[in-house]
Parts: structure tokens; sequence; C-alpha cells
């Protein structure tokens, strides 16, 4: 499956075992609630899932990469002490509490959340001599002799033999103590969580095209050659602060995050175009609803061209989609402590901060104008351009990935979005429909 249904398959997971009664007890017994165990190639976003998820469920979230850990570290350190066995003294070695096992209750104590992820990444790469605390941990979900707190949900994570020398398999007797879900390489959703995050549209557009090149790992005797989710989503807030502060990018600054020669020359390459295209198709221009002249050579631009210009547009229009949201929110907030603090403050002192929040949502209101007719002339350049070509669709189709366009649109709606994904929707039922005749 993909990271996106294996992050479902977890909620599913944590909802059965945290799962209680009406007396506030855990219905699922602790033996029954296996530790998760996550296999998938690396830097494919599986901490990153950790997080969205403990977020989403408003639990907390302990993580820790195992292999940076010692045996001592992980179990605790001997202590010698005194105990009594049939009326005779000894001296027995016991083990401080795990660091790993501290870090929860620390976590319980700071969030007053007793509910939560404990995330060990990298588990089967471990020491020889960490391995057998990591199997009594995984059977038992204990580190030494100090255990879990039960409202914690165990979830481990590894790569398969092939992507790192150090992984091992794990036996059966602890394969059958724990859920597996193996986590395929999936392109589209990393586009669709690419749009939520707002990677770079140079990135969003050149996968678009080479889907792929969206995952590579190449190893022989010599050396590795990579490029991951992980490396693309870092490479885009790169990008972003070098465009901020004018700094150059280089075929070099590339190859640090995309660690394979052909496909860091190629972005390279791309990113360059794409720059390019920003200036020549005046985005800007477009966006405000003035078409120059010259611009019909467009409509017979290479497919890659066209695919640029659809995401600079997505682009443009995402920065004014997001400050919509983070804008609704904050004065949602503001609005919510006044109504709060209303009767403790001074009458004038409200009265001040009531015209502020209003001044406030007078300018939301003109950018909520603003931003509705920035999209109404991007849809109107679309249609003008490339008539009932697959332009629009690829549009309004990169748009629905976006959950920032999706909560304008469900708030604000707009009148040329309706049409348009409307006349798309009667092409395609048109289409189905004609398919079915000529089956027939």
């Amino acid at each position: 499956m993909n990271i996106k249904e294996a992050g479902m398959e977890i909620k599913y997971a944590i909802g059965a075992y945290l799962e209680k009664d009406d007396r506030g007890s855990y219905l699922l017994e602790e033996r029954f609630c296996r530790p998760i165990l996550l296999m998938g190639a690396p830097g494919i976003g599986k901490t990153a899932l950790m997080k969205q998820i403990a977020d989403e469920l408003g639990i907390n979230l302990v993580s820790y990469t195992i292999t940076h850990h010692t045996r001592q570290s992980a179990i605790g350190l001997p202590v010698v002490e005194k105990r009594t066995f049939a009326k005779e003294e000894y001296s027995v070695t016991e083990y401080t509490m795990s660091e790993i096992i501290a870090s929860v209750y620390e976590r319980i104590e700071e969030t007053g959340i007793s509910e939560g992820i404990l995330f060990l990444d990298e588990i089967n790469c471990v020491s020889e001599t960490l391995l057998p605390t990591m199997l009594q941990f995984l059977q038992y979900k204990t580190f030494g002799t100090h255990k879990v707190p039960r409202g914690f949900v165990i979830i481990c994570a590894g790569n398969p033999p092939k992507y790192n020398r150090t992984a091992r398999e794990f036996d059966m007797v602890t394969l059958d103590r724990l859920r597996r879900i193996d986590i395929d390489v999936d392109v589209s959703v990393f586009l669709e969580y690419a749009a939520t995050v707002g990677v770079h549209g140079a990135i969003q557009a050149f996968l678009d095209i080479r889907k792929d090149y969206f995952y590579r790992i190449r190893a022989d005797v010599e050396q590795v050659d990579f490029v991951t989710a992980r490396g693309w989503e870092d490479l885009s807030k790169m990008l972003l602060s070098y465009e901020r502060n004018s700094y150059p990018v280089t075929p070099g600054m590339i190859r640090e995050y995309l660690s394979d020669p052909e496909i860091g020359e190629a972005f390279y390459v791309y990113y360059e175009l794409y720059k390019k295209y920003r200036l020549d198709f005046a985005v800007s221009d477009i966006v405000n609803g003035i078409i120059k002249e010259g611009t019909g050579h467009i409509s017979n631009a290479p497919f890659d061209e066209k695919l640029s210009l659809i995401h600079l547009l997505l682009d443009h229009l995402g920065n004014r989609f997001v400050k919509y949201s983070e804008d609704k929110e904050k004065q949602r907030s503001i609005r919510d402590e006044l109504i709060a603090q209303k009767e403790a403050l001074e009458q004038e002192v409200f009265e001040a901060r009531k015209a502020e929040f209003e001044r406030a949502e007078d300018k939301r209101e003109e950018d909520i104008e603003k931003t509705d007719q920035s999209l109404t002339n991007v849809l109107l350049f679309l249609d003008r351009t490339f008539k009932e070509g697959q332009e629009m669709i690829l549009f309004l189709t990169a748009m629905g990935r976006s959950p920032y366009a999706k909560e304008f649109l469900a708030d604000c709606g707009n009148e040329a979005y309706e049409k348009y994904s409307g006349l798309l929707l009667l092409r395609q039922e048109r289409t189905e429909l004609t398919k079915e005749i000529m089956e027939e």
C-alpha cells in the first residue's frame, strides 16, 4: 500500500488499541495490541507520517532513531541493590529507567495527555549488542524492566535489506507478534502532499512530467546514487529560501539533495527553464486579467511548457489560498478572545480592539474578492487559450489536491470554477457513455 493508505490503517489501529468502555478502561487486552512495523524505502516519509497522525488524533509523539542508542541507553544502567530472599540478603543487579521510557513519561507530564505514539525508526538496523533488547521490546513492550505505558501505541519503522546493507530480516517468531505494513513508493501521493505543504512549483511540475524520477536508489561497489521524497521536500525548502534571498541556485546545490547525477542534472535544467517560463508567460499579468499580445503561442507549446505554466499559475493562486486560510484562523482567534474578554475589558479598550478587528475583517473581504477574481481570470485564460484541451483538466485536478484551495472554494465559492468543473464533469460523463455504447 502507499503511505497515505498506511496512514489510514495506522489510525484505525490506534483507534482500536485505545478504545475504552464506559468506565474508561481499555477494551482490548494489552497482549492483543501488537506493535506496528512499517517497512519501506528510506526517505519515503514514515517519520513525517507519525507526526501528522499524532497531530490529527491529538495525542503525544515520542520519536527515536534507535540506531543512535546503545544497549545501556535503551534498557538503562545497571545498579546493585540489596534484596532479601528466604531471610538471606543478596546483592542483585537492577536497572535505572530507560531513556526512552523516561521520555514517554516526561511527555505525559508536559502535555497532560496519557496517550500517544512511541515511534522507533531503523528498528531492523540495530547493532548485534542491541538486537536482543529490541526483540524483547517488540515481544513484551519493555526496555529492561520498565514497560511502555498502556496508552502508548508502539510503531516501528525499518528499511528492507535491499535498501540498507545493515538491515536484517526478523524471524517468524518476532513477526508473529507484530502488525507489518509494507509501504510502496507512490508519486501521486507525494504530489498530493506537496500541494498541501507548498512544495516548490518547479518540483511539482517536474515530477508531474518525470514521475520515474521521483524515487531512485542505485548502488554499486563504489557508491550509492539516491533520490528520495525527503530529498525533494528538503530541496524545496532551500529553493524557496534561495529565491527569497536572491541566492544563486547551482548544479552543486541541487546535487546536495538529489544524489543521483542523472536526476540532479535533469532537474537543474528544468528549474532554469521554469524560472524563464515565469518571465515569458507573465504569470502575474494572467492572474490580474491582463492578456498581452503574443501569448497565443502557448497553445502550441510543448507539453512540459504548458505543464510548467499550469504550476506557475497554481503557485501564484496557492499563496493566496494559504493566506486566506491563515487570515481566517487569525480572525477567528481574535474574535473568540474578544468574546471571552468582553466583560473583563474596559469599554474603551474593548471598542478599540473591536474596531481593529473590523478593519482587519474588511481587509480580509477585499483579499477574498481579489482571490476570487484572480481564480476567475486564470480559468478564463485557460479556456480561451486551450479551448477543450486537457490543460483545464490538469489545472483543476492539481488545484483539487490543495486543502487550502478546497477550503477557499467551500467557504467563498467561485462561479467560474463551478462552471468549468461542471462542464468537465459533463464531458467525462459523455465520454464514459460513448465508451459504453461502443462496447455494446
